[in-house]
């Protein structure tokens, strides 16, 4: 007894669908570059608080951490 022989199915061409991006993922990338745009586009002038005048950088940190401290 003899098997029939089959011939190859024809399969019809569809677009795969486990490589669609969420959409999150092409928000986020525009969101942040709109984001940065308007950072770098505003208002450029930045002001120090009178505090930060006072006394430099690590010396006004180090009076904040003494006063926090229990020592």
């Amino acid at each position: 007894m003899s098997a029939p022989a089959h011939s190859p199915a024809r399969t019809a061409r569809r677009a795969p669908t486990g490589n669609r991006l969420p959409w999150w993922a092409a928000v986020l990338p525009v969101l942040s570059f709109v984001v940065l745009l308007v950072l770098m586009t505003g208002p450029g002038q930045a002001h120090a608080s009178p505090a930060a005048q006072d006394a430099p950088g690590l010396a006004y940190l180090l009076g904040l951490l003494l006063d926090v401290l229990p020592l």
